[in-house]
């Protein structure tokens, strides 16, 4: 292979042509596979042996989304709706305006806006890597832009199938999304429990 600009990829052995060796985008690899099988008759979608299935990359994902869920327990919702007046319409859009300009309803809004654009970044990266070690046609990252679990799990169930491994951020993503929303609940209902008991001491 001459050609540097060549993708990564199972091609023919220069020095065997029985065989195919994997080029990781830059050079050969030791990896290699028999007989050689023109890539339009090839239909098994393996990685190397010995493949690793996990990045950093793709640990961060799994977290990154949920750092800043205890900015949730920072709102003084009773302090907002101090001198609600249910009889006042207005009372309650100066409630609203309070909460939305608090620092830390801003910070949970611009940390959730550079989380998102981390796990963009942070999923091409991962695709790039796995893409390096031989595991062939990888969930694309692009779905990040749907959701970061959308990629965590379609990635684990790929890779899954290429080499056997690499299904645990899929598990261990459905466990923090359920206990973000465990907790978000019982945010919520805390949160309900205080405008209630401020609305009524008014």
């Amino acid at each position: 292979m001459t050609n540097p600009t060549t993708p990564a990829g199972w091609y023919q052995d220069p020095t065997d042509g029985t065989h195919t060796r994997w080029w990781d985008g830059t050079q050969w690899t030791d990896h290699v596979q028999q007989p050689y099988t023109p890539a339009s008759q090839a239909t098994t979608l393996t990685a190397p042996a010995g493949t690793r299935p996990y990045t950093p990359w793709i640990w961060l994902m799994v977290f990154l989304p949920y750092l800043t869920l205890p900015l949730l327990f920072t709102f003084n919702i009773a302090g907002m709706y101090s001198g609600f007046d249910l009889n006042d319409p207005a009372s309650a859009n100066r409630a609203q305006v309070e909460m939305m300009t608090s620092p830390s309803y801003i910070a949970l809004t611009l940390g959730g806006f550079v989380i998102y654009g981390l796990c963009v970044v942070f999923a091409f990266l991962d695709h790039k890597e796995i893409v390096k070690r031989g595991i062939p046609r990888p969930f694309h990252w692009a779905w990040t832009f749907l959701s970061s679990p959308a990629y965590v799990i379609g990635r684990s169930v790929i890779v899954r199938r290429r080499i056997g491994l690499g299904i645990a951020p899929m598990w261990v993503a459905i466990g923090m999304l359920v206990l973000s929303l465990i907790i978000s609940f019982a945010w919520l209902a805390v949160t309900l429990s205080q405008i209630v008991q401020q609305i009524s001491t008014q």
